[in-house]
Order: structure tokens, then sequence, then C-alpha cells
């Protein structure tokens, strides 16, 4: 195998407010833009050529990849007009594609850091002989997601909407957002409308007798569709949780890129990743986070598994816990925010505006 199409769509508002224009993808994820890291294992796993499906802001992504040279692939660009669904993205790029019919296609989804064994996944593929392989994970709770039973030999059984109650629950399975296609099945879906493939395309498949196979594979799976999740998988890229061959550094405990300026007293943990031209003052404490490019971070201040936007700037002594702080904004001295606050790009807080613990 050794193409693939990147599936990067959608408008990336879940990351809001932490910046108004950058797409998810392009957000960085320890050091670099996330889409870094989908494309280099992509290489480590021998494909060559992809083709990227993209739509909201796709004309970022070209003039910072190129032709994909620089990672030791091919790329190519494809624009939807319109949003089409994962199915319609998928058939709208069918064109450029190069393989034959029954050559094995990877389509992965810009939003998912895994560890998934690509190669497994395509040697499952071709040795069952499957015309779709899918790349499924267990949760313990698999109440927010599609279920994906399968027989004793792996092979899917069917796709179900969201269990609404217990008795609904009947596996743990679900789709983890990879597949390798037979590049003939490609040319199946319907072109130039909206398009499913969890609620169309893999159903219609199912029933009209095609051998869909399932692959479970629990190792890291994590959907970076929330600014939380994004830190979280910054850090777990940082500390190896997560694989990737693009983490511009060693693993551990922290990441700090080549111009940024840290206070020699300073305390950096839990994967925490200090961007270019970013400066820590002195005692500063950055456990599990991720600070942007040119942020500030002023002396004593305390920082757990937050996200600092770009050119920001966190105030003396302020305590962030589960915080994401937009591009460009301001949050005074000897604030306290926790549990999931959200300061919009370039709004400013004024020095001792905002506490959550007592005044004990």
């Amino acid at each position: 195998m050794t193409e693939a199409i990147l599936l990067v769509g959608g408008k990336g508002t879940r990351l809001r407010p932490l910046t108004v224009n950058t797409p998810k993808p392009m957000v960085p994820a320890a050091g670099v833009p996330f889409l870094t890291h989908q494309l280099a294992r992509a290489k480590a796993a021998g494909v060559d050529h992809i083709v990227l499906a993209t739509s909201y802001l796709a004309e970022v992504f070209e003039p910072y990849f190129g032709d994909g040279s620089r990672l030791g692939l091919h790329l190519e660009y494809v624009t939807e007009a319109e949003p089409l669904g994962t199915g319609g993205a998928i058939r709208n790029v069918a064109s450029r594609l190069r393989s034959g019919p029954d050559d094995p296609v990877l389509i992965f989804n810009g939003d998912i850091l895994t560890g998934l064994d690509i190669g497994a996944l395509v040697h499952e593929h071709e040795s069952t002989g499957a015309d779709v392989s899918l790349h499924l994970s267990r949760v313990e709770d698999p109440r927010a997601f599609g279920l994906v039973p399968t027989d004793g030999t792996g092979r899917v059984t069917a796709f179900l909407e969201k269990p609404q109650t217990p008795e609904e629950i009947v596996t743990d399975q679900i789709n983890a957002g990879a597949y390798v296609f037979r590049r003939s099945v490609i040319d199946t879906i319907p072109v130039g409308r909206p398009v499913s493939v969890e609620r169309e395309t893999f159903p219609g498949l199912l029933s009209a007798g095609a051998h869909l196979q399932g692959m479970v594979d629990s190792t890291y799976w994590l959907d970076l569709g929330t600014p939380q999740a994004f830190v979280r998988g910054s850090a777990d890229l940082v500390m190896g949780r997560a694989p990737s061959p693009a983490v511009p550094g060693r693993r551990g405990d922290r990441l700090v890129l080549a111009t940024a300026e840290v206070a020699a007293d300073a305390k950096l943990t839990g994967g925490t990743v200090i961007g270019e031209h970013a400066r820590v003052g002195e005692g500063a404490r950055i456990s599990g986070s991720a600070v942007l490019d040119g942020a500030v971070i002023e002396p004593g201040a305390v920082i757990t598994d937050s996200l600092i936007g770009r050119g920001a700037r966190v105030g003396a002594r302020t305590v962030l816990t589960g915080a994401v702080v937009g591009d460009g904004a301001h949050v005074g001295a000897d604030n306290e925010l926790r549990d999931g606050v959200r300061v919009w790009c370039d709004a400013h807080l004024p020095d001792a505006a905002i506490r959550f613990s007592s005044d004990e």
C-alpha cells in the first residue's frame, strides 16, 4: 500500500475561542501542526502519496506543506465547494488516486490521534479479502458512539446508532476513524452530494453483501475535538504515550522549542510544550499544558492542563486549571480560572478580577 486519503474537514469550532482563523489540524500539538503527526505516521507505514480532502480554510495547508517533499511524501489537495460528509469527501478525490481496482487505499481522519498499527490494518484487509477494513477501538462507555459488532472472525455484522438504553449496548467496539478501502469500492459512492460513510456507505455495503472486516486495536486513541482533548493529546505525544516520528525533540516531561525562554527555576512537567519565542517567568509551574508561540507566562503563575494561545499573556501568580486562553488574550495577575473556562482571543481580564477558591 502506497496511497492514502486524509480527511481534513469541518470548521473546528469546538476549538474556539483559541483561534478564529486556524483550522484545528494546524494548531500546534507537541510543537508542530497536528497534521504533521498524521502525515509522518502514514509515511512511516509505507505511504508515499496522500490526497488531502479539505474544506474550511483549506488554503492554509498547501502553503505550509507544499508538495510534501519535505516529509518524503507526494501531497495533493482537493477542496470541496460545499461540505460533502466523510463519504462524499472520499469520492470527491477519487480521480487523484493512482491505485488499481483491487489495490488498498488507506483513509484516515485528521481529527484523530491514534497509535494504530497501520501495517497490521492493511495486512488484515489483504489477508481476509475484505472490501473495506475498519479500525475498531474498545471504549469503557460506548454510549456516545455508534457501535460496530463483529463475529468470531472479525467480520462486521452491523452498524448501530448510539445506544439509548443498556440493552442496546451489545458491544464496546466503536468505529475509530481509519479504514482501508478496496479502490473499486470508492467508485460506488455517489458523486456530488453529501454522503456519510457511517450512516450510508457502510450500512449500504453490508446490506449488499460486501465483506467489511473489523480490526480491534486497543492502543492509544483520542478524538481531538475539544480544547481539553487537544491539550491532552499534545502532552501524550511529548511523553511518548501517543507515537509520532514528528515530535521535534526527545520524549519526556517537557518540550521547549529552540527560541523559547524559560526561567531556571520554572517547573515544567506532564508533557508541557513551550512554543517558539514564548517566555516563562521565574517560579512559574506548568503541568500538562501547551503554551503556543509568543505567549508570556509571568512569574509565579501556576498552569495545569491548559491551552495558552499565540501571543497571549498570563499574569503573575495567576492560577489556570483546564483553561483555554485565546490568541492575544491577556489574563491579569492574581486571577484564578478553572474547569473549562475559555478566554476569547484578544480579551483583557484585569488583575485580581476572578477567583474560584474561598477568601480564607
